[in-house]
């Protein structure tokens, strides 16, 4: 009975530290400036959302011909685009990355490739320890040509066979506007490099993008 008991608590207690450890992507409000990205002529930009924006943001932020992402919010409304309301999973919007990219140095094709390759998207309104609809699997379109290359990109997925039929929870939801999150998440992972959600997920998310993807990095990154 000692011993049965001693392994109840054991459990107990690892059950605690793993809630600690993987608490949902949320942080305490920090204050953190960043300057207003001005976006150079030619860039294009696309909406993407694969559960927590912290790990997202800096995937790709890794990515050659991508110039700046910044987290924020799409699928809701100006009215409840803030981090508290998001969070508790009442509204419309996907935590999602806008992504500045050079279309010379990396295709929208492309950027769906790192979309895939970067997270799980046969968990429906999940990713890792993060649950809830704001942490869906989600492409914003802005137009026709970004919808048919997202459709068939989908496809070519499925024709592989590393998928069975249907298991892509990945919704398409046409683009009606983008809201900037709070200062503090912007570049989160690199400014909080020791914060326990970050090191247990979001860093290890990171490396298995890069290690898949050696080609896809900027030459800084590629070096580690």
């Amino acid at each position: 009975m000692i011993q049965k008991d001693k392994m109840k608590y054991f459990g107990l207690m690892c059950g605690v530290v793993l809630s600690l450890l993987f608490q949902s992507c949320k942080a305490e409000t920090q204050p953190a400036a960043k300057p207003a990205f001005v976006p150079s002529p030619g860039l294009e930009k696309a909406y993407f959302a694969s559960g927590c924006f912290w790990c997202v943001e800096a995937i790709f932020e890794s990515v050659y011909g991508v110039e700046e992402v910044v987290s924020g919010y799409c699928g809701g409304s100006a009215n409840d685009a803030s981090y508290d309301q998001v969070s508790s999973g009442n509204t419309n919007h996907a935590e999602t990355v806008e992504v500045y990219y050079d279309p010379t140095k990396v295709s929208y094709t492309t950027l769906l490739k790192i979309f895939f390759d970067s997270h799980d998207a046969t968990t429906l309104n999940r990713q890792g320890p993060d649950a809830g609809r704001q942490y869906r699997s989600a492409i914003f379109y802005q137009n026709e040509g970004e919808k048919q290359a997202a459709e068939q990109y989908i496809a070519s997925l499925y024709g592989t066979g590393l998928y069975k039929a249907g298991t892509i929870t990945t919704t398409l939801e046409k683009f009606t506007g983008f809201y900037a999150a709070e200062n503090y998440h912007q570049d989160y992972e690199r400014l909080n490099p020791s914060q326990p959600y970050i090191k247990a997920v979001s860093v290890p998310r990171l490396k298995k993008f890069q290690n898949k993807n050696p080609e896809l990095l900027k030459k800084q990154e590629a070096k580690h």
